[in-house]
């Protein structure tokens, strides 16, 4: 009879495992190298194929940055003011030209990070990579500039000036998408539309200087500030970050699509998707496109998560 008690207690024990450990979120699809750390950094600092951009005032940069990093601002990756929506990807002639100026080849491995608090900005800069087709080559610093004078790693004020370069683009329109693509998906099985916004634009409760307050619909929420770590900006675990898209009702296999209010949010979003291995698009134009046009519906919600 105790041999008997065992051998059930010994099944029970297996069962109860198997359902832990399919109940844990799959980490398997993650693309470690999209985030790098200050000692990786630091290791490869010197490589020949390094292509290390900050992204912040200009002001920041000359007061401090890490050894060879070139600056890099929106403006050099997006359509003139005046001309098209507030952020806009431009031509690809016009992002040619950009990378070439900081020394980008077909074998650059890029490193962007950020000063002081510019994460979204940053996200940007990968976004408009990965839609040249470089995005297996880029990385986000984890916790930027800050992290890296934390930790007593050498920074300067010297300028080094890129050397001229040719590189190839491989631009993946598929990855932008626009009203028309959102329109037609917003309810359909297998894609999640997903806001970066914070809750009280989600909700209508502020239009954020939109002409129409509120989300499109069927929209879920996950604010871009919840994907780093408040007191660092360092980006929280894969776990922690594939809760969110859970919680949001995202499903393993969905195809998800960002949007923010001009499409820099979103790119935070965007990358943690990429990151943790969904589909990920962004809708370039977001709710500065949406909001603007009046035969599309806008809802709003009493409450969401903030």
């Amino acid at each position: 009879m105790k041999q008997h008690s065992s051998v059930v207690i010994a099944i029970f024990a297996l069962l109860a495992f198997a359902s832990f450990t399919a109940a844990q979120p799959a980490t398997s699809k993650v693309n470690n190298s999209m985030i790098v750390s200050t000692d990786w950094l630091a290791k490869h600092l010197n490589d020949n194929s390094l292509v290390l951009l900050q992204v912040g005032d200009k002001s920041e940069y000359d007061a401090a940055h890490i050894p060879g990093a070139q600056f890099i601002q929106l403006a050099d990756i997006s359509t003139p003011r005046g001309t098209g929506l507030i952020l806009e990807l431009p031509p690809v002639d016009q992002l040619k030209a950009t990378f070439e100026k900081f020394g980008l080849t077909d074998q650059s491995r890029i490193v962007i990070y950020f000063s002081k608090d510019w994460v979204t900005p940053t996200s940007r800069v990968y976004f408009t990579l990965d839609y040249l087709g470089f995005g297996d080559r880029t990385s986000i610093l984890d916790g930027g500039l800050p992290a890296w004078r934390a930790e007593g790693k050498p920074v300067t004020t010297e300028v080094r000036q890129a050397k001229q370069e040719s590189f190839t683009p491989r631009p993946n329109t598929k990855l932008v998408v626009d009203a028309a693509w959102v329109s037609s998906n917003l309810s359909k099985p297998g894609i999640a539309i997903l806001d970066a916004r914070a809750a009280k634009f989600y909700t209508g409760e502020e239009a954020g200087q939109m002409p129409r307050a509120g989300h499109i619909p069927h929209a879920k929420s996950i604010p871009f500030s919840t994907l780093v770590e408040e007191s660092t900006n360092k980006f929280k675990s894969a776990n922690a970050l594939r809760a969110l898209f859970t919680s949001a009702g995202v499903n393993e296999h969905d195809s998800v699509a960002t949007y923010c209010h001009i499409g820099q949010q979103a790119s935070l979003l965007y990358f943690v998707a990429r990151y943790l291995g969904y589909d990920a698009h962004l809708y370039d134009g977001s709710f500065q496109d949406w909001s603007n046009r009046s035969d599309l519906p806008v809802e709003k919600s009493v409450s969401t998560k903030p």
